[in-house]
């Protein structure tokens, strides 16, 4: 008996909740004087101040940051959400970039999506 109340106070215990990392589902990028600005719509089972998408940043295909969003707040009611970053300075030539989503435990998207950069739009 102790055994089966034991197991059963296992199986009833509160178990952690795991939110998928944050999923980037589109990507815009307009030319903007010297620089660029990209539009980033995110994805993610934002819980609150406990576990939210935090920030998502542009990678040139070396892995150099080349830029850096912040997100400082969660966003529950919001899903998905858009949020730019201006003045990007890409290096001369550069025809790919690459960006990547952080939450506020430390995932990052599965694979960073790749953006063309087209400079003639």
């Amino acid at each position: 008996m102790k055994q089966f109340a034991l197991m059963l106070a296992i199986a009833l215990a509160p178990l952690p909740v795991f939110a998928d990392a944050p999923e980037i589902t589109q990507v815009r990028v307009i030319k903007e004087g010297m620089g660029w600005r990209f539009f980033v719509t995110i994805s993610h089972g934002d819980t609150g101040w406990d576990h939210y998408a935090n920030g998502w940043e542009v990678l040139d295909a070396q892995g150099n940051v080349l830029g850096y969003r912040e997100m400082m707040h969660p966003h529950v009611a919001e899903q998905p959400f858009t949020r730019s970053l201006g003045h990007v300075m890409l290096p001369d030539g550069t025809r790919e970039v690459f960006v990547r989503a952080k939450c506020s435990l430390g995932d990052t998207t599965a694979e960073a999506v790749r953006v063309a950069i087209d400079y003639y739009d």
